[in-house]
């Protein structure tokens, strides 16, 4: 109930000494009032502070107060001190009333300012009140009386300024009224021993001004803090809401353009198909001899520039499968050297029209891989295909496949090219992304080899890096993981393929 309260008083609106809102010059970016300014207005705060710290202690000073007539009965009548305790409950009360208004927000003023200056003079009242004592209970002779009088008005005095240090106004409010009080008395006495007293109550008082002065600037800068963490927060959530909303709004438009490409390429394959059938016959003359020669000519060029497309266009439908995460894996025992061999024989007749030299490097004993023998394939045709367009006449081409020192499976295909600039590294490896070589020099190609590498070496877990020096050549690399490296051959058949541990996976092939 207490903290229901608490919340309430936090958040009541409260208005300055002009009527205006008193949060208005410290909303928070979201519009709300929890952010205070670093230059001020910070005072609804500290005073949301004292009243928070004058309801935890409510019953201290009674308490005193009852302490104080019990120990005074001996020298003083009881009708005095019973009409003492009543006044300074009273003051009490009417104190304890006023932060209860406060905090309901149902109190006769609005504004922050109003507020501190009724708090201020009910604690003006409360240290009048505690100072009759020093008037009705005095004595002319009784030194020892008047010493604890003072004492525990000295007492008080402390009390009040540490429990009101975060506000300097009611500080100086109630307790310099007491020590006004003290200092008046110990002075009329004409005593040297009454005017260290009183000068031991100024010092006293001034010492725990000064601290209550400190405390209040530690519980600013507590308050300033906290606003500019609370700002802070409220930034980062908005960002963080704002990376999420883009990020939702790419994967849909990424998702919208797969599903585009791959339904147009779907489309497009088809009149494609007949359009290569038709060419090819026509250039084969299967239905008779044509009869003009040009004819044969553009026949077999429709047939060229259609495989060209037709290849373009599977190239997009697998990348649009990559990135909607609908190219599935099928996994087998892939020798990867094999795999080598057969695409340079693919591209042999590619490569011997520009004077290529094919060569392959690896060791006989070479460790099978866990893969999709497809993938793997065409993985080492992009390669190559970009290897041969990129490679000056009379160049040399090496394929290597070895395994490192962590247990990993490294395939790479490198040329004696012209390079790639090291600002472009990033372009290439993007969907549809090309170098200014194949733009100066008109290369074939849309700029998907590469991107359909990342991607299928991606679904394997494998890393692709480029390593590149201009006018020397070009060496991209495919490194699969530990896990799918088969030192013997065997599929792992039981657990997770993904299992790293080299004890499990020595295991698994032994029992395969």
């Amino acid at each position: 109930m207490r903290e229901h309260a608490l919340n309430k008083m936090n958040t009541r609106p409260l208005q300055d000494g002009n009527g205006r809102d008193a949060g208005a010059d410290r909303k928070s970016p979201d519009g709300g009032k929890g952010a205070i300014r670093e230059d001020g207005d910070w005072q609804g705060e500290m005073l949301a502070f004292f009243v928070r710290n004058q309801l935890k202690v409510a019953l201290a000073l009674p308490v005193l107060a009852v302490l104080f007539v019990l120990a005074s009965i001996g020298w003083t009548s009881t009708e005095n001190l019973l009409s003492w305790l009543v006044i300074v409950l009273l003051a009490q009360a009417v104190q304890l009333i006023l932060f209860r208004m406060y905090e309901d927000g149902s109190g006769p003023v609005r504004s922050v300012r109003e507020w501190v200056n009724l708090i201020a003079t009910s604690e003006f009242l409360m240290g009048a009140a505690w100072s009759l004592p020093l008037h009705f209970f005095w004595s002319e002779t009784g030194t020892l009386q008047n010493i604890f009088i003072i004492a525990v008005l000295m007492a008080v005095v402390a009390i009040r300024i540490l429990i009101s240090a975060s506000f300097m106004p009611v500080v100086l409010a109630g307790s310099g009224v007491i020590t006004f009080n003290i200092v008046l008395r110990s002075l009329d006495m004409g005593d040297p021993l009454y005017f260290a007293v009183g000068a031991l109550a100024v010092i006293v008082g001034l010492f725990f001004i000064q601290l209550a002065r400190r405390l209040q600037s530690a519980a600013r800068d507590m308050l300033i803090i906290r606003s500019q963490r609370e700002r802070l927060i409220d930034e980062l959530k908005k960002e963080r809401d704002r990376a999420e909303r883009a990020r939702l709004r790419a994967e849909e438009a990424s998702r919208a353009k797969s599903l585009f490409l791959a339904t147009m390429s779907h489309e497009l394959r088809t009149p494609l198909n007949a359009i290569m059938g038709f060419s090819e016959i026509i250039s084969s003359e299967m239905l008779g001899p044509l009869p003009v020669p040009q004819y044969k000519e553009y026949a077999g060029d429709i047939h060229q520039s259609g495989t060209y497309l037709l290849s373009l266009i599977n190239d997009i439908l697998d990348l649009s499968r990559i990135e909607a995460g609908k190219r599935e894996l099928r996994e087998e025992v892939v020798d990867v050297v094999e795999q080598a061999r057969e695409c340079m024989h693919l591209v042999d007749i590619r490569a011997r029209e520009k004077a290529h030299r094919l060569k392959l490097e690896a060791r006989s004993d070479l460790p099978m891989l866990l893969a999709d023998s497809r993938a793997v394939r065409q993985i080492w045709l992009n390669l190559l295909s970009n290897a041969i367009k990129f490679t000056p006449t009379g160049g040399t081409i090496t394929l290597s496949v070895r395994t490192l020192e962590n247990g990993s499976l490294e395939m790479a295909v490198s040329d004696t090219g012209e390079g790639i600039p090291e600002e472009e590294l990033r372009t290439v490896m993007d969907s549809f992304g090309r170098g200014h070589a194949a733009v100066t020099r008109a290369v074939e190609g849309a700029g998907l080899g590469l991107p359909i590498v990342n991607g299928l070496a991606r679904l394997h877990d494998a890393d692709v890096t480029i390593d590149t020096q201009e006018d020397e050549g070009t060496t991209v690399r495919v490194v699969f993981p530990p896990f799918r490296v088969l030192d013997d051959g065997h599929v792992e058949t039981a657990g997770d393929a993904r299992a790293k541990s080299p004890t499990q996976r020595r295991l698994i092939q032994l029992t395969a």
